[in-house]
């Protein structure tokens, strides 16, 4: 017999039985939420300024980073308050309703999907660069990346609407998409790393016949670091998000019970993890970010110290003038 969608949510989350021995899960990916949800929002934020501010990013990898940015973002604003609220209830023994769970998974699976989406699209848009080289403004214009930005976000809406009310018979589904990708992507990084091993070579070469690097070849090599920074990310994406993968088949086949719950909470969690790790990964790859983010802090730092010795000179001045 089908399963209602309010019954078919109800299976992945603690049942009252469940709560007790799940206390200590609740718990620590509570606390780790709490960190995580402030380090997602700050640092994106930063980076979000930093990544308008970078005139050298080319434009259709300005907004292709933006989405991604924002959806991360968007993790550490509203997911994982959401999550936290529902660790806390789950401490106090208390079973939030049908709505508020469907609420919840519908709200993580679309950050999560955009966020994951928007690896793929950054790792395709390194890789047609590479392999485009002199075509690659000709093809690969703003706009077209714009709209293809926003038909990611409308499918993320999608697919996140489907788990919600189908989540059983998407399972199985979203993760069949969610392996198409990987592969394509690694298809995509394979390719750059074979072109980088050829770029390597005629390096050698030129530096033999010419002493030095012609403009095509330095082109190339800044496109080819750029392409190994975003595969960082796209290693901590996979990292990040097995897990939850590995939950979601694993409760679509299988009776959830206490340990299956478990790790699908600690799996919750990664996937939050990778929204804090992104930025981090921008500031260290990216030296034209890293400057950006730096500018910004040393600005904040500025202003921050302008804004206490004014305060210190006004209280002075009042604490001499009452003195008087």
């Amino acid at each position: 017999m089908k399963k209602s969608s309010c019954e078919a949510v109800r299976q992945y989350v603690p049942s009252n039985t469940e709560l007790e021995d799940l206390r200590w899960t609740f718990f620590v990916n509570c606390l780790f939420n709490i960190f995580l949800s402030y380090t997602a929002v700050s640092l994106n934020a930063v980076t979000i300024h930093a990544i308008r501010k970078t005139s050298w990013l080319p434009k259709p990898l300005k907004t292709l980073l933006l989405s991604l940015a924002v959806s991360d973002l968007g993790v550490g604003l509203m997911v994982q308050p959401f999550c936290i609220s529902l660790l806390v209830k789950w401490l106090q023994r208390d079973n939030p309703g049908c709505v508020a769970y469907k609420l919840y998974f519908m709200v993580m699976s679309l950050f999560a999907l955009a966020s994951f989406f928007g690896v793929v699209l950054i790792s395709l848009d390194r890789f047609l660069a590479i392999h485009l080289h002199l075509r690659y403004r000709e093809l690969v214009t703003h706009n077209r990346v714009v709209a293809v930005v926003i038909s990611v976000w409308i499918v993320s809406a999608i697919l996140s609407l489907i788990t919600v009310w189908y989540p059983s018979e998407s399972s199985l589904t979203v993760f069949a998409v969610g392996i198409i990708c990987i592969f394509f992507t690694t298809l995509f990084f394979g390719r750059i790393f074979v072109v980088f091993r050829h770029h390597q070579e005629q390096i050698q070469v030129l530096q033999v016949r010419q002493g030095a690097q012609n403009s095509d070849a330095a082109n190339l090599a800044s496109l080819l670091k750029s392409a190994f920074g975003i595969f960082y990310i796209y290693v901590v994406l996979m990292l990040c998000y097995m897990p939850r993968a590995f939950s979601l088949v694993a409760t679509a086949i299988s009776e959830p019970n206490t340990a299956l719950k478990a790790f699908l909470i600690y799996s919750w969690t990664l996937v939050f993890l990778n929204s804090s790790l992104n930025p981090i990964i921008y500031c260290w790859k990216m030296r034209h970010i890293r400057y950006a983010i730096m500018d910004i802090l040393r600005n904040m730092s500025r202003r921050r110290r302008s804004v206490s010795f004014r305060r210190f000179r006004a209280r002075t001045s009042s604490e001499f003038t009452t003195s008087l």
